[in-house]
This record gives C-alpha cells, structure tokens and sequence, in this order.
C-alpha cells in the first residue's frame, strides 16, 4: 500500500519535471531597436516583422500598457536611429534596460509625432491560451486520467475483500460460524485472521452462555415437578394460586430454552410460498379463536425454514392479540424483497421500539402492564428473521396501533 502511494507521487513528479525542462511558455523574442526604427521611419510593417510588431495611426497621445514604463534613453536611442529629434519619440517598455541600444524584450508601446497624429509601434498582445498551453494540458490530462485508472483499479481491489470481510461478519451469529475471506493485500489479511479470531472468541463465548442457559432452564424442571406435588398438599385457593405461578415459570423455562435453540445451526432452507404459509397460518390460529385476518398478496416464493418462519410469525401475532385485541396480516414485494407487516390496535410503542428485541425486555409498561409474556418473543423473531438474513422493525402507525415490517430476501 506504501509503495503504490510512492509510485503515485514519483509518476506525478516526473511529469512536472518533463513539463518543466521542456521550456517556458512561448513569448515574442527580443526584437533590436533598429527594427522598430525601420518600421516607424518607413510607416510600413514588413511581412516578416508582422508576428512581432504591430503598426497603428492614432490621433490622441495616450499609449502603453498599464504595466510598461517610459525610458527617456531608450526614446533618444530609437529617435537617433529614426534620424528625429527625440521630443517626436514616446516609448513605454515593459524592460527598461540599462544599456539603451539593446534589443527590447517583453512588451513596448513606442510612439511616432507626426503632422496629423501618432504613428504606433507595439508589441504584440500575447495570447492567453496557446499551442503550448494545449499540448502540456493535454499530458498532465492524460497523465491524471491514467493515474486515476490506476487509483481506481487498487481501490478496487483493496475494497473487494472489506466488502467481503463485512458481508462476512454481518451473517455471523451463534451456531453458524461464518467463513472469513482471506484475500487482498497484506494488510487486509492481517485484519481478516484478527476478525477471524475475534469471532472464534465471541461466538465461543455466546454458545457457551447460550449452553449454561440451556442446562439451567432444563435442570429446574425437576424441581418444578417436586414443587408442584407437594403443593397439592394446599388448600384449594392457595393450591390454585401456586399452580398458577408454576405455569407460569413453566412458560417462562420453555420459552427460554427456545431461545437458546435458536441457533441457526438445525435449520434447513427450502424453497417455500410464503403467502400459502402466512394463509395457512392465518387459517389455524382463527380456527383456534385467535382475532387474526390477514389481506392477499401476490406470490412470494423465497428459500426459508418453514418451521422456524411459522414460529416467528405466531410470535408476532400473539404479541399483536396480546397488546392489541387484533392482528392483521398482509404481504408484498418492495425493491425486491418480501415485505410482511403484522398491524395491532393497540397504544403502539413508545420510547426506542428496538430494545424490545432485547431477550427478557417485556413491553408492559409502555402498553398494558396487565398483560404476560416471558419477553423473549421479538427477541426469538428477530433471531429468525436474521438467520433468513432478513430485518425486522417496529414502528407507530399513523391512525393509531402498532406495526411490525419483516422484509425478507426472495428467489
């Protein structure tokens, strides 16, 4: 990477220099005084005089450029060589030199008094953009484009394998180690085997987490079953009350086992119509006395797990009964992916939507304390929704309710 940074600078420098010593831009020549002189004595311009010198009659007696300077010895050394008296020479030279009599370089005005006017000697104005200026334009033009083709090319090329170490670590999750590129300049090597081992060390921790968890929530069943029998011993009302709590820790331990399950590592990706799976879906919970609908969508064909989807999309639907007596599905395609939006009637969320897909985040105090729920549903649809490299929002509808948007990658 250093040294195409150094070659970059070199080849820009060696085409300065070749600029450089390949001369000044054009000027006019130094033109001697005995020239102008010829020119101003005879009132005639010469072809071969004509690039140089300029010959004009004018009335008025102003002359020069804002830049030139009179020169009394230069005006007397023209004036002698004309053969006039030197009151009858004005000159304005942009180079005074010390030595009157040498050539004139740069710009001059000199002026001739003649019985009805001014006869004029100029230089030349120079052109502001000539050949010169073309041609070296030109070579730094063609020097920059190919510089940028090759800035281009080892952009490229540096860039392609971050895409790739990026894409790489967007699909790591638990379960599913994701397999990082080793490609690129050295240094992008050296960063990938350091990504590399820095998901060997996350993922290492996370599945072991996601183990203990797992064992834990496994291992107190067998107590909860020792409690719940020696709870029968207990009067009715607080036999009912206990039954109830451990139901509801029951609840709590599955749910929570799920979690842990949802490693992506069992699932199975099958090419699937996801709007015969969402109507099917539909169909069931109503038949069970669910308050769901959903509205007709074009087909929508995707790889997936059926399975998991069908979990994720229960959980979004007893959320939406949960919170908001009612849930309504629908389905299309936008910019190219599977969009489904599951709408509830209920206050909708308040505050960040998104740390509700924190495990054991609970959504009750910005909607309806009175309501259940272990707070691992979203957390679990999330997991789903990403292993489908898929995105899952939460938004507050215009008219009032809440709004889930899975989008999800189609065939």
């Amino acid at each position: 990477m250093v040294l195409l940074v150094i070659a970059a600078a070199l080849a820009g420098t060696v085409v300065q220099f070749t600029i450089m010593f390949n001369g000044p831009p054009p000027g006019f020549g130094p033109v001697p005084i005995g020239r102008i002189a010829q020119v101003l004595r005879s009132g005639t311009l010469p072809d071969d005089a004509a690039r140089r010198i300029t010959l004009n009659r004018v009335s008025g007696d102003v002359f020069g450029r804002p830049d030139e300077q009179p020169s009394s010895a230069r005006d007397a050394a023209i004036a002698e060589r004309i053969g006039v008296p030197v009151e009858r020479v004005r000159g304005f030279y942009l180079f005074p030199a010390r030595d009157p009599t040498e050539d004139l370089r740069g710009s001059f005005t000199i002026a001739l008094a003649q019985e009805n006017g001014w006869l004029v000697a100029a230089s030349p104005e120079l052109p502001t953009f000539t050949s010169w200026h073309v041609r070296r334009l030109s070579i730094m033009l063609a020097t920059v484009s190919l510089l940028s083709l090759f800035a281009w090319a080892v952009a490229r090329r540096i860039s392609r394998p971050i895409r790739h170490l990026a894409d790489a670590a967007t699909r790591a999750r638990v379960g599913a180690r994701s397999v990082i590129p080793m490609e690129g300049p050295r240094e992008i090597r050296e960063l990938a085997e350091s990504l590399e081992a820095m998901q060997e060390r996350i993922l290492q921790q996370a599945e072991g987490r996601a183990a203990m968890l797992a064992a834990i929530t496994h291992d107190l069943g067998t107590p909860l079953s020792r409690i719940a029998f020696w709870i029968e011993q207990l009067p009715d009302a607080a036999r009912d009350r206990a039954n109830g709590d451990i139901a509801e820790m029951r609840e709590m331990l599955g749910a929570a086992l799920r979690f842990t399950r949802e490693d992506g590592s069992s699932v199975t990706h099958v090419r699937l119509d996801l709007g015969s799976l969402i109507e099917s879906l539909v169909d069931d919970l109503a038949a069970a006395g669910r308050p769901v609908e959903c509205a007709m969508g074009p087909r929508v064909v995707m790889r997936g797990d059926p399975a998991a989807l069908r979990r994720m999309f229960v959980n979004l639907v007893e959320n939406a009964v949960r919170y908001g007596d009612h849930a309504a599905l629908a389905w299309s395609i936008v910019d190219g992916m599977a969009q489904v939006t599951v709408d509830d009637e209920g206050p909708g969320f308040s505050g960040d939507p998104e740390m509700l897909f924190a495990p054991f985040v609970r959504g009750e105090a910005s909607r309806n304390r009175a309501t259940g729920g272990t707070g691992l549903g979203l957390a679990i649809v999330k997991h789903i929704v990403e292993a489908h490299s898929g995105t899952v929002r939460l938004e507050n509808r215009a008219g009032g309710g809440g709004r889930v948007r899975v989008r999800l990658p189609v065939e």
